[in-house]
């Protein structure tokens, strides 16, 4: 069952976000009231301050906006007003630019570029609401026209609290000039906020990342795609990072000293092992080597340092060699969200869950309208915590300017469940508006996973007959269709057709694990098929062997939901004994946190060999919800 949105897409093309609250109720204006003044002077005294008022304008009485840090800014996506609407990804890579200069100076607050792209329709913006959603005082927008070899920038800075604009200016150059540019319109910037530079943090916004700008296009237009790939539902990441893949490996060609693309190859091909290790394709090594080369030219850069804590995590889990990198990235990246979010997702796989809320509420102060980063901390630490109030409370404010989103509504949806196992948030949702853009296979899996809960075979016969869905990632544990049209036959009395189609969905997971024989979580879908099948003894040794490779020890995330998972083949297999002792363990985790919820154990069905049993009824009993 998915319950957030796990590590997947990393966004290198972000500056590169400690309270979870992602909408601050409004600051009351003051009231002026009045007290009983001595007789005396009391006329004049009243004339006075009736002056007084009047003479405040409208924009420096106190506003909603008047508690905002005053050196706090966000850079909204520029204007394309080029010819060729293509060069959209130009524009943004303009604008991302500046962020990331100013972001690197630690006197500023800066929100990540992630936040800002909502953004983008010029038109419809209102810069107070902008401003207050994002918790800052200033706003800088423009626009950017490249024509042939020139290029033309328009900038303007505004203070969101009283609508003025304090600063603006027009850059009409040459196109190689761009650099030149963005470094200008930083630095104006933090000397309009009147922020504090460092030697170090002024040379470092002068650098220029590359002089080739045939180069410098190509890392555009792989973020590009990448940043798609972040923001759209859905599959099909692989084949798009490839494609990244090969536009940064023609820009390091064309400039093998480009260090941002170089990071960012690091990083598209950890994706890319992280989402299915292939030992073939050599992504390790590949991001190794890129890392070396960007390491030896700027070995003191915290994005450097920062892609060296993403390989330290995903390509080994060395935990503690990824959060040194990233206590050095935090040095020249004070503004950077990434850096506590990394720390965030590291300290929960080592069962530090305080620490990683903690770090993940940070990372969105910087980024608050993440939606990946609200998944992550509502659906992974505040479920396992069984924080689940507050999960619903930061899902239900940023539903509110997210809108329609099938993923953010299945994970407060799924909440009430664990919770509470309520699932008519569940039965809502898969019925109302969040369906109209939502990716149909997403839909499938949501439509068909409510009903197996509900116990409604028919129904899930007649969703598993639709097109579409043919398969079912349950966070990285690949389940074949086969598989649940088998669960589904069976429980309609079909006993012929469940075994047939059983024995399909074994023949494919043990396809993968033959390809991946060291990947805990195939080895995991193989054994379920095999308790299911009967097949005691190998299903047992299967599953034990897949928490072997993955212990807790080595990553409480991964490790526990494989020992949940051996736990219900323990109970599907007859090994009451075992399941129970598992299960008595995971509930009482002394790291306070748990990935076993009432929701679960009252409705799942794998649990269904351990019910009436005294000491699994204890468990229910004590995570039932109190009124």
């Amino acid at each position: 069952m998915k319950h957030g949105v796990r590590i997947g897409v990393v966004n290198f093309y972000t500056d590169t976000i400690g309270n979870p609250e992602l909408s601050a109720k409004l600051r009351a204006r003051k009231k002026w009231t009045g007290g009983r003044v001595a007789l005396v002077g009391a006329v004049g005294l009243t004339i006075a301050i009736i002056a007084a008022l009047l003479a405040i304008r409208p924009w420096q009485r106190p506003s909603a906006l008047s508690g905002m840090p005053e050196k706090s800014i966000a850079v909204l996506p520029f204007e394309n007003l080029s010819a060729n609407q293509e060069n959209a990804f130009f524009t943004d890579g303009v604008q991302g630019e500046i962020l990331t200069d100013l972001a690197k100076v630690a006197d500023l607050k800066v929100i990540s570029q992630t936040s800002v792209m909502q953004y983008r329709n010029a038109q419809k913006r209102n810069l107070r609401d902008i401003a207050q959603a994002l918790r800052v005082s200033h706003i800088l927008e423009g626009s950017v026209q490249r024509a042939a070899n020139r290029v033309r920038v328009n900038a303007q800075l505004i203070d969101a609290r009283n609508d003025t604009h304090i600063w603006a200016e027009v850059y009409d150059r040459e196109l190689a000039d761009v650099f030149a540019i963005q470094s200008e319109i930083a630095q104006a910037i933090a000397n309009q906020l009147r922020a504090k530079l460092s030697p170090r943090e002024e040379a470092v916004m002068h650098e220029k990342p590359t002089s080739d700008m045939i180069a410098y296009d190509l890392y555009l237009r792989a973020r590009d795609i990448w940043r798609n790939i972040s923001t759209s539902s859905g599959s099909g990441g692989t084949e798009k990072m490839q494609e990244v893949i090969r536009l940064l490996d023609d820009a390091v060609q064309r400039d093998p000293k480009f260090v941002p693309a170089l990071s960012a190859l690091v990083r598209a091909h950890m994706y890319l092992h992280w989402v299915v290790p292939d030992p073939v394709a050599g992504d390790v090594e590949l991001a190794r080597n890129a890392l070396d080369t960007a390491t030896r030219l700027q070995p003191d850069s915290g994005e450097v340092h920062l892609t060296r804590a993403f390989f330290y995590y995903q390509s080994s889990r060395d935990y503690t060699a990824a959060l040194k990198e990233l206590a050095l990235a935090k040095q020249n990246l004070p503004n950077s969200a990434e850096v506590p979010y990394f720390a965030g997702i590291i300290e929960r796989r080592q069962n530090k869950w305080e620490d990683s809320t903690r770090h993940l509420e940070e990372a969105l102060q910087l980024d608050p309208r993440n939606v990946q980063y609200i998944s992550e901390l509502t659906g992974s630490n505040y479920f396992a915590m069984r924080r689940y109030a507050d999960a619903i409370r930061v899902l239900d404010e940023t539903l509110a300017w997210k809108g329609n989103d099938l993923g953010l509504g299945l994970t407060r949806a799924l909440m009430y469940f664990f919770w509470k196992a309520d699932l008519r948030p569940w039965k809502q949702l898969i019925t109302g508006e969040s369906t109209k853009n939502a990716d149909p296979n997403d839909l499938i899996t949501a439509r068909l996973n409510l009903a197996l809960l509900e116990r409604d075979y028919h129904t899930a016969e007649q969703i598993l007959a639709s097109p579409g869905g043919n398969e079912f990632d349950d966070d990285g544990f690949f389940t074949p269709r086969e598989f649940n049209e088998a669960i589904v036959a069976r429980a309609l009395g079909n006993t012929a057709k469940a075994n047939i189609a059983f024995q399909s969905a074994r023949e494919r997971a043990a396809a993968v694990v033959r390809q991946r024989p060291d990947d805990p979580k195939a080895l995991m879908a193989l054994a379920q098929c095999d308790a299911e099948l009967g097949r005691k003894a190998d299903a047992i040794r299967e599953a034990e062997r897949a928490t072997q490779l993955l212990p807790v020890e080595k990553d409480w995330l991964n490790g526990t939901q494989l020992l949940i998972r051996l736990t219900g083949i323990y109970a599907q297999t007859g090994e009451i004994g075992l399941a129970l002792n598992l299960l008595e363990q995971m509930n009482h985790d002394p790291g306070g946190a748990s990935y076993i919820s009432y929701g679960s154990l009252k409705l799942d069905r794998v649990w269904d060999p351990l019910r009436g049993n005294p000491r699994f009824d204890k468990i229910v009993a004590a995570l039932t919800p109190r009124s």
